[in-house]
């Protein structure tokens, strides 16, 4: 689906032992384990193999968990997707086309399931803290852990998870940047900013009907 494998970059940091790198798996951690809810904006480079001609987006997201978020693309072409819990939405405005689908199918074992869902990070992946690993990475004074998948997710009934590797960078304890490879040898950069932990949204912010007239793709009562 379009957008989805763009969506989120896990922390890095090399395992050498110091105190200071010693953190960042834990930073992980502890950012899942304690954050509930957040919203805030980004900005996304997907660079292909060649490494010409990066793909830039914009855009806001917002999620509570488990398994509710919005993450909406404003520039330079609009398109929404939402998960309401059950079901993955996704509506491409310029078309009026809405595609649905089980949330889980959706997810499977991704950078999703673990900001957005139910996801298990120990028992999907493997974490170890890092460097910076691009130039793109250098100049960020960010802690850096690398999240490989497990074999099990990889092999996972939903599809597997689609990358090699995601890449999670924070600033203390807050998520700046997510970088995402997949098996087709692109890079997803994603930068946070804006960043608001732990708000209060309203019960229906993450319910979604489609637009009069547009054309549904899939079984709207589809569920997990």
């Amino acid at each position: 689906m379009k957008g989805m494998r763009c969506v989120f970059a896990v922390f890095l940091a090399l395992a050498a032992g110091s105190a200071a790198a010693a953190g960042a798996v834990e930073k992980l951690r502890h950012f899942v384990a304690s954050t509930r809810s957040a919203e805030g904006e980004f900005q996304q480079t997907v660079i292909g193999e060649s490494g010409r001609q990066p793909q830039r987006t914009t855009g806001k997201f917002a999620f509570s968990r488990p398994g509710k978020f919005r993450w909406e693309y404003e520039q330079p072409y609009p398109q929404l997707l939402v998960g309401d819990g059950k079901r993955l939405w996704s509506w491409d405005r310029d078309l009026n086309q809405v595609t649905v689908r089980p949330l889980g199918n959706a997810l499977g074992a991704t950078p999703a399931a673990i900001l957005f869902g139910h996801g298990n990070i120990e028992r999907d992946f493997d974490l170890l803290e890092s460097t910076p690993g691009s130039a793109d990475e250098e100049g960020l004074k960010l802690a850096w852990v690398d999240a490989r998948p497990r074999q099990a997710a990889v092999n996972a009934e939903s599809g597997g998870t689609g990358f090699q590797l995601i890449r999670f960078g924070f600033d203390g304890e807050r998520l700046q940047r997510m970088v995402l490879r997949d098996n087709f040898g692109q890079t997803t950069v994603v930068a946070f900013s804006r960043l608001r932990l732990n708000p209060k949204f309203d019960p229906d912010f993450f319910n979604f009907e489609p637009p009069a007239g547009a054309d549904i793709l899939g079984d709207p009562s589809s569920a997990q």
